[in-house]
């Protein structure tokens, strides 16, 4: 398949007329508009995509500015979500840990404890909005924070149920309390890649490409071709959103930002920070936007609430570790940094560097392999995976992530390598390149204090471990086991594989 970011491309608009985010001639500031997308990899046709097209979403484009380069904080939902609302990486306010703060402990002696309250001064975007006279919805109702919050406190709007479905986009049910004259921050959340039964088979199984990385066999054929498929009704979905925001005469006056929070399902992709992890689509459209443009400059996760702040003349904190991207003085990243820690009960810590032409990975905890027990153990696919490891049949590149063995550093050229199977870490060649991406992200750690160098608090260990029970199998867990506690009123703890 396509890597969703053309190297090809070197033509860049720049933003002109910008302020705050927003044409110098606007009256006011916009509305502004997430269109939140789930578990997708942006294989969109105007992203140079050719097995399927999607015209929404190439319409969308052509109508902003596509961004190349968008790298999200994180290869799983809660931690991008936790850092992307507060604009900070996930790791400075200690939220890195997939599904923090869920209290599964409820009356035991250990109900309430490791939850995770954010230190004062942080507050997340929609509270900062809110408080300045933004009216704020989420439709949708996707949240998955890694700290305790409340929903009353984050939007005028909640919907009464949680869910995908269009019904409530097309009607226009998220922004129909909104007062006359007041501007909204809004967030749509689309499925994606959990649209399930949902997205029809309509790609055929034989024509999906297969990445070098993954052996050919039908069980992979199906999950990328199934993902193709939610991508097509994705689009479908985006088109509906667009539409209900012209025919309520919002669209004119509203800056939409179209992304994804990490990429699909499959194993080396979500969960990880490899390029197929954290390497997004992004969209802007609205007032003030180029056009038809396309910017190639590195962009995280954490710079879209810094911006969206800016786009509403208000000042960003410093509590926010985000730059404001459509400043027409914006000075472009030369690295990001993105984090990979524990996810489910699975227990990991990688951190990679990404820069103009380099991917670097440094791999913490080399004493267990890529391929531990995960929430994806009962997947077809990953039965097959592991039987074909297990029987010796992994080959070539496909052992760069499906053996016993992990190195501890990865360097990768991503234009010579967009696959990231050919690691240059031990290349005499390379050795300054992985001195000075070794250097950014020792940097990086000093100066934020990624909290994710230090393990994780016994108490919120246990509280994966009343969520998951023996599927915990990883060492850390082993001196909590004898403190669990039946949960009252014959309670079952959660032993079945989530779809999440």
């Amino acid at each position: 398949m396509n890597r969703i970011f053309s190297t090809t491309l070197t033509f860049i608009l720049l933003f002109a007329g910008f302020g705050s985010a927003r044409a110098a001639d606007s009256p006011s500031p916009p509305n502004v508009l997430w269109i939140y997308l789930e578990d997708v990899s942006g294989w969109f046709s105007c992203y140079g995509e050719t097995l399927i097209k999607t015209p929404n979403i190439d319409a969308l484009a052509a109508e902003g500015t596509r961004f190349t380069r968008f790298y999200t904080p994180a290869g799983v939902c809660s931690a991008t979500r936790s850092a992307t609302i507060l604009g900070a990486m996930q790791t400075t306010y200690g939220n890195h840990d997939h599904r923090s703060s869920r209290n599964t402990a409820v009356g035991t002696k250990h109900d309430g404890v490791g939850m995770i309250h954010l230190p004062e001064g942080v507050t997340p975007l929609p509270q900062t909005l809110r408080k300045n006279g933004v009216y704020t919805f989420n439709e949708g109702g996707k949240d998955d924070y890694n700290f305790v919050f409340s929903l009353d406190d984050f939007y005028d709007f909640i919907p009464k149920g949680k869910g995908w479905g269009p019904k409530a986009l097309v009607a226009g049910e998220c922004w129909k309390g909104l007062p006359e004259g007041q501007r909204f921050f809004g967030q749509v959340q689309l499925g994606g890649g959990k649209l399930g039964k949902a997205a029809p088979d309509v790609v055929d199984r034989a024509a999906v490409p297969v990445p070098p990385y993954y052996p050919d066999i039908p069980e992979v054929r199906e999950y990328i071709a199934h993902h193709y498929d939610c991508i097509l009704k994705t689009d479908e979905q985006v088109g509906e959103v667009v539409a209900a925001l012209k025919r309520d005469a919002l669209y004119d006056n509203t800056l939409i930002f179209l992304f994804s929070d990490h990429g699909y399902g499959m194993h080396r992709h979500k969960q990880f920070v490899y390029e197929g992890g954290i390497h997004m689509p992004l969209i802007v459209v609205g007032p003030g936007v180029a056009k038809g443009a396309v910017r190639e400059d590195l962009v995280s996760g954490i710079d879209l609430a810094p911006t969206v702040l800016a786009s509403q003349d208000l000042e960003i904190p410093p509590s926010m570790e985000g730059r404001n991207f459509l400043s027409p003085d914006h000075e472009k990243r030369d690295h990001l940094i993105a984090a990979r820690d524990r996810c489910d009960f699975t227990i990991e810590r990688i951190r990679t560097v990404v820069t103009e032409d380099f991917q670097y990975l440094r791999n913490y905890l080399t004493d267990r392999p890529f391929m531990q027990s995960s929430y994806k153990d009962s997947w077809p696919v990953s039965i097959r995976l592991r039987e074909m490891m297990a029987a010796g049949e992994m080959k070539g590149d496909q052992l760069v992530f499906f053996s016993d063995l992990k190195p501890e550093e990865e360097l990768y050229d991503l234009a010579k390598d967009p696959h990231e199977v050919h690691n240059l870490a031990d290349d005499p060649a390379y050795a300054e390149v992985l001195a000075r991406h070794r250097e950014l992200l020792k940097n990086w750690i000093e100066t934020t204090g990624d909290k994710g160098q230090q393990p994780e608090s016994d108490e919120g260990l246990i509280q994966v471990l009343y969520e998951w029970d023996d599927r915990a199998i990883n060492p850390e867990y082993d001196h909590l086991r004898d403190q669990i506690e039946p949960l009252p009123g014959g309670g079952k703890r959660k032993t079945k594989v989530s779809i999440e």
